[in-house]
């Protein structure tokens, strides 16, 4: 079996990350790159050259999120005798005087030899890097870009499937095996048999991160079941929800653990091929999963073989064009199979008939970010984690009007209350918390009055919200709330596949209300006609997009009622003053 090879090669890269004093790890996912995190590292890498120090001195590691984005660029120094060290808001000045901290600057100018210098860097420009690290030595005042790690922000997270994520280089294969990846894989392939793998996942109750929450181990159980020489992997890397950023971020910083999950999953029910549909909005997500691909089939981890083995499965990548309904799976096959995507009635379900008419299992990132976890650590201790009927952890993009704002990882059950005021550090300019909105536009907005309630799906659902795929946006009291629910109706009325009735025209019909209130020309009868109209579209849409768009202008109106009552009196009072 090649898994002999693997944990050489995972040794290897251990021992040779072990012979460095120090590692300086540089956030490159998307959100520090967005903040220049690009020139960052640049300055770091070349800070370290111009120190000459010794060949094992210092590395610098292109990794990925560490998590509060809100102070990206991130950057952590971590060496063999002391505390991990974490810099936030990192510019390319601030590079050279961690640099300048963090590594010895050895030699003397003139004994360098130019022929000794890398190809793209000139004598003059390697001069100009030392003079900079000098005067960037004598500079005071590092210590307020110290970010310290005993805050809330991290130590309220239970990280599994963003366990990994800013510690290994995305782009490496060695870096993850050296970190146990695919020891999961492993011990699938060598000590379970398909049918042992789905009662695994079953048993440890994981359900669906994109939404719906449906079991997963149920959903692969029932791939299996079914007959036929061909069956499909689909990884619905397809993001849509406005600020989410989980599942770019997973695939972005941790590529091989979404692949490795896709692997088990292919296994466990048969499947001999594998996609990835990756929204053409998420570039870096795009390639490295690409190069993830790439460099297991170079070391036998896809293809006829896997690791030796008679199993065989390979993937690729398909990339979608951005739109929102192929999140829904039926529209997502339609995609991938090349077809307008537009949503199907169901049964029967992708398990039975799927892509190309083949039973298929759809799982989106998150999920599959999940089983080499419970694979290695086994079902009974996820289900340890979480809710009686919400196990495991969830990743939220924690976005609004908070002071920390960025990824984070936290156990089901948590409270919203834990969430703004511990990991997010609270509400700036000393305003109020108002509500917290919940799974996107298919959401709802929960009020202050719930603040101490659980974050699970049964809550969330009884307090007319959804867990969703992670999307958490924080609203603080300078927000009118119809126009809140506003905004989301207009994404849903722009996301419509068109191709029933009841979404294509009921949330038209929705926005031109909404708009008709907010201007002040509505009436106490537009209320209840908005309020009918809602549960029309819920009830009557063909997917999940329609049935759900709705939910943000009914939880608006359910808990913050007077708002567009006062909109209405308003209009009301300004045309008798006409």
């Amino acid at each position: 079996m090649n898994n002999e090879l693997l944990l050489q090669l995972a040794q290897e890269e251990r021992d040779r990350q072990a012979q460095y004093q120090r590692r300086i790890f540089c956030c490159t996912s998307t959100a520090c790159l967005s903040a220049g995190a690009g020139v960052t590292h640049q300055a770091l890498e070349q800070g370290v050259a111009a120190c000459r120090c010794d060949e094992h001195e210092a590395e610098v590691v292109k990794t990925g999120c560490m998590g509060l984005c809100s102070r990206g660029p991130l950057v952590r120094v971590e060496t063999q005798d002391t505390e991990p060290v974490l810099y936030g808001d990192v510019t390319a000045e601030v590079a050279q005087q961690i640099v300048a901290q963090h590594v010895p600057l050895q030699g003397q100018d003139d004994e360098i030899d130019p022929d000794d210098l890398d190809d793209d860097v000139s004598p003059h420009d390697f001069l100009h890097f030392r003079a900079s690290l000098r005067q960037a030595r004598q500079k005071k005042g590092l210590d307020r870009y110290i970010i310290p790690l005993d805050l809330p922000f991290f130590t309220k997270q239970v990280k599994v499937v963003l366990n990994e994520t800013g510690h290994i280089d995305p782009e490496s294969l060695e870096d993850y095996l050296a970190h146990g990846g695919y020891e999961a894989l492993a011990k699938v392939l060598d000590e379970m048999t398909p049918q042992i793998v789905c009662e695994e996942i079953l048993e440890s109750r994981l359900r669906g991160r994109g939404g719906a929450g449906f079991p997963t181990g149920l959903k692969w159980k029932l791939t299996l079941q079914e007959e036929g020489p061909e069956k499909f992997v689909i990884v619905n890397g397809d993001e849509g929800d406005p600020g989410a950023y989980m599942d770019r971020t997973v695939m972005e910083d941790d590529p091989h653990r979404v692949l490795e999950g896709m692997i088990i999953c292919a296994y466990a029910v048969g499947a001999t091929y594998g996609y990835f549909y990756i929204r053409g909005e998420y570039p870096i997500a795009i390639q490295r999963i690409q190069r993830a691909i790439r460099a297991a089939r170079r070391r036998g981890i896809l293809g006829k073989s896997v690791l030796g083995t008679g199993f065989s499965f390979n993937a690729d990548v398909r990339i979608g064009a951005g739109a929102f309904v192929c999140g829904e799976e039926t529209a997502l096959i339609h995609s991938v199979e090349g077809q307008r995507g537009m949503p199907r009635i169901r049964p029967p379900y992708p398990s039975a008939y799927g892509l190309w008419g083949k039973p298929t299992v759809i799982n989106n990132v998150e999920t599959m970010g999940n089983v080499p976890s419970i694979i290695t650590r086994g079902a009974n201790w996820f289900d340890s984690i979480g809710t009686e009927k919400s196990k495991g952890t969830k990743v939220f993009a924690l976005a609004g009007q908070l002071r920390n704002t960025g990824l984070i990882e936290v156990p089901m059950g948590i409270t919203l209350r834990e969430i703004v005021y511990e990991i997010g550090g609270g509400i700036p300019n000393e305003r109020d918390f108002k509500a917290a909105q919940t799974g996107g536009p298919s959401g709802g907005c929960i009020p202050a009055d719930y603040l101490d309630a659980p974050v699970d799906y049964e809550s969330l659902k009884a307090l007319g919200s959804i867990m969703g795929s992670g999307g958490l946006v924080i609203i603080d009291d300078t927000t009118l709330m119809p126009d809140f629910a506003r905004f989301f109706m207009d994404f849903c009325v722009d996301e419509s596949c068109g191709k029933c009735m009841p979404c294509r025209v009921g949330t038209v019909q929705i926005r031109t209300l909404l708009d008709q209130i907010i201007a002040g020309e509505g009436t106490p009868d537009d209320l209840a006609r908005l309020e009918k109209l809602c549960k029309l579209v819920q009830k009557t849409s063909l997917c999940g997009l329609g049935q759900s768009a709705p939910n943000p202008v009914v939880s608006t109106l359910n808990y913050f009622r007077h708002e567009y009552e006062e909109l209405v009196q308003a209009g009301e009072v300004a045309e008798a003053g006409a």
